[in-house]
């Protein structure tokens, strides 16, 4: 029986998939907000956005779960219209047309003007810097470029998004202080790759200037770096990171892998020797720094000697942040055209025992830490504990500090010092420095 939905539109904007995407939901959120529509993220509405994932094979199978999920909301009457953007939709608009063809209306990532008018509202170029957060008060992502120009053998992403486009310093800056008006005090700053930002407009690699400038914006404590590519990291980044506090001793460094035959098959244009001297440079230049790595096992033609290179050199390092993923085949990718010939239970195998080893690594980092005294944000109160971060944890993806409730009141989205008192593998409990 069909249920009457209100007459009134309601937009529900549904995001899946990584940072940049929350990011892309934001901008469109305040573009719908600033054509005075009602607009929520991920609550009931009866006009839905999804926006896609399409990188690897189990983003795109949750996007077209979610996708299917609201297709039937439609069918029994519970919504009026689907929209559909994003990756997945950039990446394979005809065949999604076909397959789910009771979408309303299927959008790539660039087509954000298009998506507005079919939801009733006009693209308003001026509005830098406008955007609804759905992230915790206190921080937000900063997306400062978008596109890729890398020629990564394994990656989807230039399909899906296009090339490496640097967004200017100065638009940047008017976002970073209207976020700080709004409360936020970390800036996390994204892009498919950090290390390349400004060489298009500014015609040499520009984040450290960026860094600067963003710096003095008021209100603005905690700048964080995620998704650095490795070769022509500009090392200038590392001298604004050491003398200045509010840049977070703290990168994320996507590696990928270290087997020299492996990175040579990846199109990373870089080798075992000097990924290895460069996070010498880095821990020589900023003592104490945090590494993040993500690594792929599992490549097509990775032996048990590329792997046991890998875990052993994972061994040595000792990063204070790694994730792990087994390697997924995507179509129209270089590495697609490789035979995938690690079998799945092997790929699953490795990821484990990479993740065993960080583990073990991570609980005897954090042992280091009980005794010591961190400067923390709290993020969230989760059952009988204050939730928060060290400088040297990103949200979502890093170490916890856990304050326990009971012992008073601590207000979400403000700093407060901490000393750790027991640790765990990947946590860490505490107690505020009174």
């Amino acid at each position: 029986m069909r249920t009457k939905t209100l007459k009134k539109n309601k937009i529900n904007v549904v995001t899946l998939g990584c940072s940049k995407n929350v990011y892309d939901s934001e901008v469109l959120m305040g573009q719908l907000r600033a054509n005075n529509k009602e607009v929520v993220h991920e609550e009931e509405g009866n006009v839905v956005v999804i926006n896609t994932c399409g990188f690897i094979a189990n983003a795109k199978e949750e996007s077209i779960n979610t996708i299917l999920e609201y297709v039937q909301k439609k069918e029994d009457g519970f919504v009026d219209k689907v929209f559909v953007t994003g990756c997945l939709s950039e990446r394979y608009k005809p065949d999604l047309q076909k397959e789910i063809p009771n979408v309303d209306q299927y959008f790539g990532t660039t087509e954000l003007p298009g998506l507005l008018k079919a939801l009733g509202a006009d693209y308003k170029h001026e509005l830098i810097g406008e955007r609804l957060t759905t992230t915790p008060k206190n921080y937000a992502y900063l997306k400062i470029a978008e596109g890729c120009d890398r020629p990564c053998s394994f990656c989807a992403i230039p399909i899906m998004r296009g090339k490496h486009r640097s967004t200017p310093i100065e638009n940047l800056v008017i976002e970073a202080e209207k976020l700080a008006a709004n409360g936020v005090k970390e800036l996390i700053l994204i892009a498919q790759d950090l290390t390349y930002y400004g060489l298009d407009i500014y015609k040499k690699r520009n984040l450290a200037e960026l860094l600067q400038k963003l710096v003095k914006v008021t209100g603005i404590e905690w700048i964080r770096l995620h998704y650095a590519f490795p070769t022509g990291f500009p090392m200038d980044v590392l001298e604004v990171m050491k003398n200045e506090p509010k840049v977070c001793n703290y990168i994320d460094i996507p590696l990928q892998h270290i087997a020299d035959p492996i990175l040579k098959s990846m199109r990373r244009g870089t080798t075992k020797a000097k990924t290895t001297k460069l996070l010498d440079e880095f821990r020589a230049a900023v003592p104490g720094m945090a590494i993040r790595t993500t690594l792929i096992v599992g490549y097509p033609g990775e032996t048990e000697e590329d792997f046991q290179t890998l875990k052993q050199w994972v061994i040595e390092q000792r990063f204070e942040r790694m994730g792990c993923f087994t390697y997924s085949h995507e179509e129209n990718t270089h590495a697609y055209n490789l035979e995938d010939d690690v079998p799945e239970d092997v790929k699953m195998q490795r990821a484990n025992e990479i993740m065993e080893v960080q583990s073990q690594i991570s609980w005897e980092l954090n042992q280091q830490k009980i005794g010591k005294t961190f400067r923390v944000i709290i993020d969230r109160k989760e059952g009988s504990y204050y939730v928060g971060r060290t400088e040297f944890d990103s949200p979502d993806v890093d170490n916890e500090v856990l304050v326990n409730a009971e012992e008073g009141y601590l207000r979400t989205g403000e700093f407060f010092n901490v000393n750790i008192t027991a640790a765990e593998d990947f946590d860490l409990y505490a107690e505020v420095v009174k």
